[in-house]
């Protein structure tokens, strides 16, 4: 089981589709993500359908709260490779009411403890704009660190934002 103090992460079932619509079309959730052209609720119903199974290499994850078995967010670790050990790390929280009080940050440690210690992972990295402060914060609080900056390398809202990358390497987890 992939659980800590606050969330529980889990495949994601296509019963999560009218959840992921409407996450999807909240502009605070998708305001940072590169996201597709928006879908309909049975487009987003048929790519849950259609998704392969979780791999070492594209792993998504529903992330629920516990005190009411609530989806509450997504998180995917991608890219991963056993010959680089590193992979990438995306998550959002889309209901309004679990944006704050540590779930977010709890989802991001158990991710990174399951792919530290089960998937044997060396590294995990992510990128965020310097504006999202709330995702930043959670980010530092599990312990990754900044390792650099891509300018002006988003365009959202009639401005290029830059890109900061950050990583956390196993050993390095801050519980």
């Amino acid at each position: 089981m992939l659980t800590g103090k606050l969330t529980r992460l889990r495949a994601l079932e296509p019963t999560d589709a009218e959840s992921l619509t409407r996450w999807l079309d909240d502009p605070v959730v998708s305001q940072w993500m590169v996201n597709d052209y928006p879908m309909s609720r049975a487009q987003v119903l048929k790519r849950c359908e259609d998704r392969p199974r979780n791999t070492y290499d594209n792993l998504a994850l529903c992330i629920e709260s516990l005190e009411d078995k609530r989806a509450i967010g997504v998180l995917d670790l991608t890219g991963a490779e056993p010959e680089s050990g590193w992979a990438e790390l995306t998550i959002y929280i889309g209901e309004p009411d679990f944006r704050s009080g540590g779930y977010g940050t709890d989802a991001l440690r158990v991710a990174c403890r399951y792919g530290f210690d089960q998937m044997r992972l060396h590294g995990i990295w992510l990128v965020v704009v310097p504006h999202n402060a709330g995702a930043r914060r959670a980010y530092e609080k599990v312990g990754f660190v900044e390792e650099g900056r891509q300018r002006q390398r988003f365009y959202r809202d009639g401005k290029w934002h830059d890109l900061v990358m950050m990583s956390l390497i196993a050993g390095e987890l801050i519980d």
